[in-house]
């Protein structure tokens, strides 16, 4: 699953992120006699509690299968992309640098079938014959116990756990960091990741002091006639939000993502609206269509033009694309401010 709507990890009872966390700091009783062992890195075997599970790893993963997109900036950040064996999904090159799309381009393709829902379709077999130590995402049709049964973990993002009613952070994306770097022995490189999205994360903060806009609402339109969505408390786009100083209309509702009609959004009437999307182009053919079919052309920030298409990932979930994100949302605020 790409997009992550509910349906599947959204609507399970998780554990919170950073319980996940507290308990990837601790490895089994052998973690400390197992670095002594010939080839066994230091702190391995290591238990991590991902969601609902417990993931253990005998050593660093070397076989990645990639069934989101997201993880692809922390993996490069961290220097282990060269381990991801295949990959399932949309990789628009909007998000990444000529050479970073270069490499991911190379990198075998499983399935590049997306629904209007924002949802990878793959077969779990197919998986499976690539040899994963490691699958990233969890995918309708794909099951822990099929790929555990294969020899491989999967490792899911913290926030498609469940909050348990936690206020996203930028906290909650240097955890994950840390936890892809314990589990790749690559604590260093993690740190040093962590350091400098925190120095750009202050930095645009220092610099959205000035802004008017006060409220804002993120939108994930279901092309076709299908649901809209947007988030909440527990989504990324709530840290971003508050790193710049504007009120998520949608806040106050604890849920990462959740279906709306557009009677709340026309209620609420934010200054400006983020509309997400995947795939190709710039996101105005989504807006438009979401305007149409939702009935939305009456909001404040349609008739002001006060609109920004963004792929997804710029805002969801947890990975260095949404610092990216948060720079592109404050930069856009100022040039529609003047």
């Amino acid at each position: 699953m790409t997009a992550q709507l509910p349906g599947r990890i959204g609507r399970r009872t998780a554990l919170a992120g950073l319980l996940a966390l507290g308990a990837a700091a601790c490895t089994s009783g052998a973690g400390a006699e197992g670095g002594a062992e010939t080839g066994r890195a230091a702190g391995f075997p290591l238990e991590l509690a991902n969601c609902e599970a417990t993931l253990r790893f005998e050593s660093p993963p070397e076989r990645i299968v990639l069934l989101e997109s997201a993880p692809v900036t922390t993996l490069d950040g961290i220097g282990v992309l060269d381990r991801v064996v295949s990959r399932g999904g949309s990789f628009p090159p909007g998000y990444y640098d000529e050479d970073l799309f270069t490499r991911i381009e190379a990198i075998p393709a499983l399935s590049e079938e997306i629904d209007a829902a924002g949802h990878l379709q793959i077969n779990q077999e197919v998986v499976i014959a690539q040899r994963p130590d490691i699958v990233l995402g969890l995918p309708d049709g794909i099951t822990r116990e099929a790929m555990r049964g294969a020899g491989a973990e999967v490792l899911v993002q913290d926030v498609f756990c469940g909050t348990d009613g936690e206020r996203a952070r930028f906290e909650t994306l240097y955890e994950e960091i840390g936890t892809y770097g314990r589990i790749f022995d690559r604590t260093g490189e993690a740190e040093d990741l962590v350091a400098g999205l925190q120095e750009r994360v202050s930095a645009v903060a220092r610099s959205a002091e000035g802004l008017r806009t006060t409220t804002a609402a993120a939108l994930y339109p279901s092309l076709g006639g299908g649901p809209l969505y947007t988030y909440g408390a527990g989504s990324m786009v709530t840290a971003q939000l508050d790193a710049l100083g504007i009120e998520n209309v949608f806040a106050d509702t604890a849920e990462r993502v959740f279906e709306i009609s557009a009677e709340p959004l026309l209620a609420a009437d934010p200054d400006v609206l983020i509309v997400l999307h995947q795939g190709e182009g710039d996101g105005s053919d989504v807006v438009e269509e979401m305007i149409a079919q939702d009935q939305l052309s009456s909001l404040r920030a349609v008739t002001e033009q006060s609109v920004l298409p963004l792929l997804f990932n710029f805002c969801e979930p947890a990975s260095p694309l949404v610092v990216d994100g948060v720079v592109r949302i404050h930069e856009w605020l100022h040039e529609i401010e003047g």
